[in-house]
């Protein structure tokens, strides 16, 4: 399926310079909707997915309901959106292509996946990688991570990285392969 042509793009949102990709138009319509979830899924090889807020939430809960081996789903939110209980929550610091900004995981919703040999594996997906930090951002912060479940500390390891759309022109996939490998099913030029 081409999903290209349910893409749309509104320049200069939300300031000038920035041609936002708005992804919308794919979940306004079941069959697209439905394939590309099943796309996604097949790139996926964790058991525990990262997502990002907040067009990330539309796609990743959909990944349980297709086969394959995600069994969890990990949110990343902007500030004061995860209630938490000490020591739970983690800051991440991410230079967006606009501006930087933090955003937060939980520890226990790492811990809510299964670890395999001494590490959870975490697949990150995300609506757009442009320049890749977001992403990077949050896999340092996964990979820094020590997760206690059942009395055993196990670490974290980032198995690849997912996106709908990638404006391969700006570099992000390069930064991101150093880590895990990049998978994206619409590729734009500029």
């Amino acid at each position: 399926m081409n999903y290209l042509e349910h893409v749309k793009f509104y320049k200069d949102f939300p300031k000038e310079g920035i041609n936002f990709i708005d992804i919308i138009p794919l979940i306004q319509d079941k069959e697209v909707y439905r394939s590309i979830t099943e796309d996604l899924s097949k790139a996926i090889t964790a058991s525990s997915v990262a997502t990002v807020e907040s067009r990330g939430f539309f796609f990743a809960p959909a990944l349980l309901a297709h086969e394959g081996p995600v069994n969890n789903i990990i949110p990343v939110r902007k500030s004061g959106k995860l209630p938490f209980k000490e020591g739970d929550l983690r800051a991440v610091a991410i230079e967006k292509e606009y501006g930087s900004d933090n955003v937060f995981f939980r520890y226990s919703d790492i811990a809510a996946g299964t670890p395999e040999d001494g590490v959870f594996k975490v697949a990150i997906m995300d609506d757009v990688l442009a320049t890749g930090g977001t992403a990077l951002g949050i896999a340092k912060a996964l990979e820094e991570s020590k997760i206690v479940k059942d009395g055993k500390e196990d670490g974290v390891k980032v198995s690849e990285f997912v996106f709908l759309v990638s404006i391969d022109v700006l570099g992000g996939a390069e930064k991101l392969e150093k880590i895990a490998p990049v998978h994206s099913l619409i590729h734009l030029e500029d």
